[in-house]
């Protein structure tokens, strides 16, 4: 392999290792890691509220990101078709 091929390859390999979504345990502790970091303690009411209002607002943001996505890829079509009219 021609070393400029390698290194395309390697580049490809880590672009497509930074591309990972996170798996549900990981965005739940990302979730608690930002709640506490906010303050709130582990195991609390406060705590279970804060993790539910950042998974409410990222389910809102999905949705408006959809929202705005079909917004573009499905806009109205317009058909148009031209009679043409002789005078007499």
């Amino acid at each position: 392999m021609r070393p400029h091929s390698l290194l395309l390859v390697t580049s490809l390999c880590a672009l497509l290792a930074g591309c990972q979504t996170m798996t549900p345990e990981e965005r739940r502790a990302a979730d608690e890691t930002t709640c506490a970091s906010y303050g709130f303690r582990r195991g609390t009411d406060a705590m279970a509220r804060c993790m539910l209002d950042i998974e409410l607002d990222r389910r809102a943001e999905g949705r408006s990101m959809q929202s705005r996505a079909d917004a573009m890829m499905w806009r109205p079509m317009v058909v148009e078709r031209r009679v043409i009219v002789e005078r007499r």
